[in-house]
């Protein structure tokens, strides 16, 4: 069986998991690893998550909004700081329960490149971290916000829903 091209694209990857619940983080790890990806790290929350971007220079972040100490908008709103933080270009999945249109729109204009609602499916994953790869979008700044340059707004919409 050979891989698809979407496949040969998350192998080469270095994913990082940062969620509080650890049955969600082996259900990620699981597609992820279905879907070809050699090397998946997990972070149990905010703090661990920013340490391991620091130390394990992932290539993709899938992250939680729900998460005691630090949550999924405090850790986006820390990474997506140039200059104080070392990798603020760093795509994130933002992958949370919270699957209301305006939280979307936060999270997106927060900074996160695609937003997925849980329980996610591999498709839905594999969708999501393939136009990541395929469609680097640069970093702009907008207002106070260090943002991948947005797509129609109205069309990450429609993909998160």
């Amino acid at each position: 069986m050979h891989n698809s091209p979407a496949e040969a694209m998350i192998q080469g990857l270095n994913i990082l998991i940062v969620d509080n619940n650890s049955y969600m983080r082996r259900l990620t790890r699981m597609m992820l690893t279905n879907l070809g990806a050699k090397s998946v790290l997990e972070a149990p929350d905010g703090l661990e998550g920013l340490e391991m971007i620091r130390t394990c220079d992932p290539d993709v972040m899938l992250l939680d909004w729900d998460m005691p100490v630090l949550d999924g908008m405090e850790v986006l709103r820390i990474v997506r700081s140039p200059g104080v933080f070392p990798r603020p270009n760093l795509p994130i999945i933002m992958l949370t329960a919270r699957g209301q249109r305006s939280q979307v729109v936060k999270a997106l204009r927060a900074g996160a490149h695609e937003y997925l609602v849980k329980p996610t499916s591999p498709k839905a994953l594999r969708d999501r971290l393939t136009s990541i790869l395929r469609n680097p979008r640069p970093m702009v700044r907008l207002g106070d916000f260090y943002v991948p340059q947005p797509r129609r707004l109205s069309r990450a919409l429609e993909a998160a829903e």
